[in-house]
């Protein structure tokens, strides 16, 4: 009776979504067209070049995504480290790239579609319909590479983009192409109440089959975007029209890719077959408006959770807490973001291949 009782409520406070429409920033009305992109040009980060990669016709029309890359410069350099952002965000982590590039990787990243620099005006921001429509993203990035003459490949991934990662190994398996895969702090499991993951998570994914783009509105938090921004308490610098204060409403199709993706995950967790790395806060936050805690905890998932999940990714793993993290790990203040990198190379340095 309790879940009938659930599900019903859950219902009427659904109904009224199912028809909301939300223009952002207004329906546009202006050409659609394919991106065609062959030449590599200077990227909006110095240093940085960026090219786009024509992935044809979604479900909302043309499609792209976009590659980033540093390269080394260093004759020899043959290791790759490739970056998958998570949602609400982009690629615009300048000194995680010279940090690799330093350390003798090429370093590569890539804006999925509807994100960044590969978001387009008719489309409708992070938006998808299943997480493996990312793998095409994810493909074109490592076929780069290796025309780019890399034969040891990194692939990582934050929050959103770590649970990606961490799914397209699992269907990939033996076939990923792949080294190892870290993730930072990866989306595998949602942040609620027990009954709210396991009966109003899956509700809504299955409406979004009939409704995809009905929309759930998002709390008008500001604690986590105020701790990384530089103009309130973080370090960082990015644009707001890409990685956003106030998280847009996200689809009910989002919530089923999302939701579908930490299942199937879970029941090939097995058939992840490099070494993996999963790196999660030692502490979680709560609340909405910015505190200082904000500084020193993951505010947008349980590290409890993860650890948990963590533990049955792959047959090589290690699960690693960083004491007081954010939940963009490598955008900790600076201790703690020394040792999710220390980590980080440690477990490349462990799981190094011979060239």
């Amino acid at each position: 009776m309790r879940k009938i009782y659930v599900l019903l409520m859950l219902a009427m406070m659904l109904v009224p979504a199912l028809w909301a429409e939300w223009h952002f920033p207004e329906k546009y009305k202006g050409p659609v067209y394919y991106t065609t992109d062959l030449d590599w040009h200077p990227d909006i980060l110095e240093g940085y070049e960026a090219r786009y990669v024509n992935h044809g016709k979604a479900f909302d029309g043309p499609c792209r995504s976009t590659i980033i890359r540093k390269l080394s410069g260093k004759p020899g350099v043959k290791r790759a480290y490739l970056y998958v952002h998570g949602f609400n965000d982009y690629f615009f982590q300048k000194e995680m790239g010279e940090r690799f590039v330093d350390s003798g990787y090429n370093f590569y990243a890539v804006d999925l579609r509807r994100y960044g620099r590969s978001w387009q005006p008719w489309q409708y921001p992070f938006n998808v319909r299943h997480q493996s429509e990312y793998f095409e993203d994810i493909d074109s990035a490592l076929s780069q590479i290796r025309r780019d003459g890399n034969v040891d490949i990194t692939l990582s991934g934050h929050s959103t983009g770590g649970l990606t990662v961490a799914y397209y190994g699992a269907v990939k398996g033996k076939n990923a192409g792949i080294d190892r895969i870290v993730t930072d702090s990866p989306f595998l499991e949602w942040n609620f109440s027990p009954i709210v993951r396991n009966v109003g998570a899956p509700v809504i994914g299955f409406l979004g089959k009939m409704f995809p783009d009905a929309k759930v509105k998002q709390a008008q938090c500001n604690g986590y975007a105020y701790s990384l921004l530089r103009q309130y308490h973080g370090e960082w610098e990015y644009n707001t029209d890409w990685k956003m204060i106030y998280s847009p409403p996200v689809t009910y199709s989002w919530i089923g890719s999302i939701n579908g993706a930490q299942s199937k995950l879970m029941k090939h967790a097995g058939d992840i077959a490099v070494p993996i790395l999963v790196m999660h806060s030692s502490r979680k936050v709560q609340g909405c408006g910015w505190t200082p805690e904000f500084m020193t905890g993951d505010c947008v998932l349980d590290p409890a959770e993860l650890q948990k999940r963590g533990e049955k990714l792959g047959k090589v793993r290690e699960v690693c807490a960083i004491d007081s993290g954010i939940h963009d790990l490598i955008l900790s203040l600076p201790r703690h973001r020394e040792a999710a990198y220390d980590t980080i190379f440690s477990f490349l340095r462990r799981h190094q291949t011979k060239m």
